[in-house]
């Protein structure tokens, strides 16, 4: 491993620890960089701080468009919370239909959350045509 290398990794882990004792200012600082050379859990975290103003002014371009990022790249919890910025209107366009595909995607890296909120939309017909028969396999996917 590069020297360069240990210094992104070393610069991650001092900003997630930051970001998960809630010191986003220095967090967003140590995160920002990162998060533009791509680095998904960097994305996710900065996302998270832009979409609830945490270290920094609320910033719902810069939520989606790292919560999109993390979410093409495969992270389930991103591709949950872009999901729900969907299903909500939040940092975007309200979209259900956007939100049952990306719920599909969390739901298939076996996030529960993710499983539950799919079975409700088939349940009720929201971004999908009503289908008990789906929300019930969801449901039970999930361990309801």
């Amino acid at each position: 491993m590069s020297r360069e290398q240990d210094d992104l990794d070393m610069t991650l882990g001092s900003g997630i620890a930051a970001f998960e004792s809630k010191q986003f200012s220095r967090a967003a600082g140590l995160l920002a960089p990162l998060a533009e050379q791509g680095n998904v859990d960097a994305q996710y975290r900065m996302a998270i701080m832009a979409q609830n103003g945490l270290g920094m002014l609320p910033n719902p371009l810069l939520a989606f468009s790292y919560m999109k990022a993390a979410a093409k790249a495969g992270m389930g919890v991103a591709q949950h919370g872009l999901a729900f910025m969907y299903m909500q209107g939040e940092c975007t366009d309200k979209n259900p239909a956007k939100a049952v595909q990306w719920f599909k995607q969390a739901a298939d890296q076996g996030l529960i959350g993710s499983m539950t909120t799919l079975a409700l939309m088939y349940e009720q017909g929201q971004g999908v045509e009503k289908n008990l028969d789906e929300a019930k396999r969801l449901y039970q996917l999930a361990g309801f």
